[in-house]
């Protein structure tokens, strides 16, 4: 029994490790986030959905501390939702989720952590989530979310000049066609074949530049209440 009882304190041990680890990982690339108090920044996005006839949008985004978002734009923009304002919110609850250490891998030449994000409420519409971050620099380079009501989506992030605060010069979205949840100006038939009667593509791609950030020179409440 006593035998038994060590085999499962060691078995759990390194996990105990793994997730501290982990834990710690994820806290570092999130203080460089918390530098950021407010911000704004322009974005054209640019969506490659099968199926779906859409041109490039020009948009202004508003952030501020701790959960405040807004996007403006003239036109119908395709965005995934999870990889702005619900990504950093989710994460700065400690308490909902579980960071293990699963691997390393080479993403854009850079060596990352992959580390394996389990939510604690298995009911939620998150199920998992994977984030690849360079401890050496603190910053993320791709992130994959499953949820329930959009299926997988990946991000790869690009830096250049705002590196220093963990913001993004570029993202490029992989998202599931079929799961995936279109703004109900751009619906279509995602379930028909193409014109050209071969199978519709299972993934499209949302490619977002980012341009002429202003960080930290403050944003009113009112901007969010529009």
């Amino acid at each position: 029994m006593l035998r038994f009882i060590t085999i499962i304190l060691l078995g759990w041990l390194p996990l105990q490790a793994l997730a501290q680890d982990g834990t710690a990982i994820l806290e570092q690339m999130m203080n460089k986030w918390n530098l950021v108090k407010d911000y704004s920044v322009q974005v054209n996005i640019k969506s490659e959905i099968p199926l779906i006839k859409s041109f490039p949008v020009k948009a202004t985004i508003y952030f501020k501390q701790k959960d405040q978002f807004r996007m403006v734009s003239k036109g119908i923009a395709i965005l995934p939702k999870q990889n702005f304002n619900e990504l950093p919110k989710f994460l700065q609850n400690k308490g909902s989720y579980t960071a293990l250490i699963t691997g390393n891998e080479s993403i854009q030449s850079q060596n990352t952590t992959v580390i394996t994000v389990l939510p604690s409420d298995d009911s939620g519409d998150l199920v998992l989530l994977k984030l690849w971050i360079d401890p050496k620099t603190d910053l993320l380079y791709k992130s994959q979310t499953t949820t329930r009501s959009n299926g997988t989506i990946s991000a790869l992030y690009e830096y250049g000049s705002q590196r220093t605060f963990g913001l993004p010069d570029k993202m490029i979205f992989t998202v599931e066609v079929k799961k995936f949840k279109i703004p109900k100006g751009l619906a279509t038939d995602i379930n028909r074949t193409s014109t050209n009667n071969q199978p519709t593509p299972k993934n499209g791609k949302i490619t977002i530049l980012f341009s002429d950030y202003s960080i930290n020179k403050g944003i009113k409440d009112e901007v969010f209440k529009k």
